[in-house]
């Protein structure tokens, strides 16, 4: 479960990544050459959208590299990933791999108890 967390942990910042380089850059461009009407216009939070592109893809590959140590801090920071680029740029066909990867990552992250220690992490 840890080594599953930390691959779609990474795939998911990965490609989270790409979006947030999207969701900036369409923002920015707005912003200096402005809009233009029915076509371009600014999105409502644009500092919201400027965060969550570069917070949600670090979380998501923090998480999913420290997810085969410390499972339950990684997943945690996978779920929050995960919400964060739901929240910023919703469910659609561009977000919804990075959101269902980080999500499930988060997931296996959380119900990763380490069977190769005798300790769980809860």
């Amino acid at each position: 479960m840890r080594n599953a967390a930390m691959i779609l942990g990474v795939v998911a910042g990965l490609i989270g990544m790409l979006v947030g380089f999207v969701g900036y850059g369409y923002v920015e461009l707005i912003d200096r050459f402005g809009e233009i009407d029915g076509i371009a216009e600014q999105v409502d939070n644009a500092q919201l959208i400027r965060t969550a592109a570069i917070l949600a893809p670090l979380l998501a590959i923090a998480g999913g590299a420290m997810a085969h140590a410390r499972a339950l801090i990684g997943g945690v920071l996978l779920l929050i990933s995960a919400a964060g680029m739901y929240y910023a740029f919703g469910f659609n066909v561009f977000t919804m791999f990075p959101v269902a990867f980080a999500a499930v990552a988060g997931l296996l992250g959380l119900a990763a108890g380490k069977p190769d220690e005798p300790k769980a992490h809860f």
